[in-house]
This record gives C-alpha cells, structure tokens and sequence, in this order.
C-alpha cells in the first residue's frame, strides 16, 4: 500500500540576465498537493499531461528528491524517516533504465538482486523466474549493449522485481516501446496485480489516456502540479458526464478549455 498526502516540491531556478545585469533566481513549484491513496491488488495510474509534475512526485516517493511538505508511506512506512526500509518494499522503474552495457541481462538482474542482500543461489533462481514471467530467455544470456527498447524495459523490470517487492512504481515504462512490448507489459502487470502474482500495489504513470484506460482500477489526474481528481475510468467520465474518458481527461486536467461548439465543428 502507498498512501501520499499534501505533497509539495518546489525548485529554484535562475532568471536570465542582459549583458551588464546578473540574473536572479525563482521559484518554480513542480508538485503543489499530491494524494494518492493506492492499495494492494489495484493498478492505480497517475495521469496528466507532461510537466504536471508526475515524475517529480514518483521520485520524491522512491526517496530521491526531499519533500517540502507532505507525508509519503510505503505499507506505513515513514519514507522520509525510513528510506531504505521504504524503498527494500518497493520495486522502482524510473525513466532511465540505466543497465550495464558490457553485462548480460542476466548479470544485470543478479547484480542488483545482490544489491538487495540476496545470495548467489537464490539471485540465479530469481532471474530465471523472472525471465519466465516476462518472456526473456532468448536474451537472458546476451550483453544489453544492442538490446531493443522493448528488451531494456524487460531487463529493467526484471531487475526492479528481483527482491520480490509489495510494491511496484512505474514511470510512463511504455515510452518508445511498439505495440507487442506493450501489450506484454500490460499482461505482467495485470498478473502482478491478481491474487496469483501476489497482489501488488502498482503505481503507474503516464500521459497516454488510452493507456490508463486499458490498464488501471482507478486513476488520480494530476494537473499543474496538483491532483484534481480520483476514481475509476467510469467515475471519472461520470463525474463529468462524458462518454468517452479523453473528454473525462480534459474536463478535468483543463478546465479552462472548452469544448467546441456545434457551429465551430460544422464551420
């Protein structure tokens, strides 16, 4: 379970200055107020369009940026008091996958796996499974220098799952992959989901509003930096009484756009 309340992040940036003025510095809030409620069993995506400060908040989740303000626990962990007791619960896959090149898919997998404190044995079992699950024997023994996006990302997850966690943080996992990798990865995410794959907590971000749709129980919308609303695909178009959830999506991330008139379509 991961539970996020009143979450803030600001950073300071510098403006620029003219040719005899030095330039001074602002601040630029990248999360303003983040909850996220999401339980085990459930696929919970954090959707909204890209700057609405999604990553900022995943990365401040898995204790690499200090909150301003807020509260973030991993399974009632304090993150910000017990980081590594935090983070040994949660499997992070972040916008970079950062693999070894010179090592194969496998030394990759049972190289973080004993980073985990993992033995030998049990790292090597751990990366066969793992490459059952997620359809990686053709490459489990190959070096990840040349490998596609779609067999980075497969790596990459492996790697993140190798201890086991309760909890799994993805960060848009489906950028540059073609549809066959993407729909393997919505396959494992669901098996990781149910009862049978351990009934994770997943926290899923992404801008693809399809892709929230296919996948999540229930979606919490981020705009500017805030999250604006909470529920099911149905709920959301519900609450917005909308047929389809790309018009639920921008009646509640833009409000301020409306939608075009009979007139303007037909003009």
């Amino acid at each position: 379970m991961i539970r996020i309340q009143g979450l803030r992040k600001a950073f300071e940036a510098r403006t620029g200055g003219g040719l005899f003025k030095r330039g001074g510095k602002r601040s630029v809030v990248a999360v303003e107020h983040l909850d996220l409620d999401a339980p085990d069993g459930v696929i919970t995506g954090l959707l909204g369009p890209n700057g609405a400060g999604k990553t900022t908040s995943l990365r401040m989740l898995a204790g690499l940026f200090k909150p301003d303000a807020g509260d973030i626990r991993v399974d009632d962990i304090d993150v910000l008091q017990q980081p590594r007791a935090a983070l040994a619960r949660m499997g992070v896959l972040g916008d970079a996958h950062g693999l070894y090149p010179r090592l194969t898919a496998r030394e990759n997998i049972v190289y973080y796996a004993r980073l985990q404190g993992m033995a030998n044995d049990q790292a090597q079992a751990r990366a066969e499974a793992l490459s059952e699950l997620l359809d990686m024997r053709t490459i489990l023994e190959r070096r990840a220098d040349g490998f596609s996006q779609g067999e980075r990302m497969k790596t990459a997850l492996a790697r993140s799952l190798v201890h086991d966690p309760a909890n799994i943080v993805l960060d848009e996992p489906t950028n540059g992959l073609d549809v066959v990798a993407t729909r393997a990865l919505r396959e494992v995410l669901r098996h990781l989901r149910s009862p049978a794959g351990g009934s994770k907590c997943i926290v899923f971000s992404s801008h693809i509003m399809q892709e929230v749709e296919q996948l999540c129980d229930q979606v919490v919308v981020m705009s500017h930096g805030r999250s604006v609303a909470t529920g099911s695909v149905q709920e959301l178009q519900a609450r917005t009484g909308t047929d389809r959830f790309e018009d639920a999506f921008v009646a509640l991330a833009f409000p301020e756009v409306s939608a075009p008139s009979a007139q303007e379509i037909t003009a």
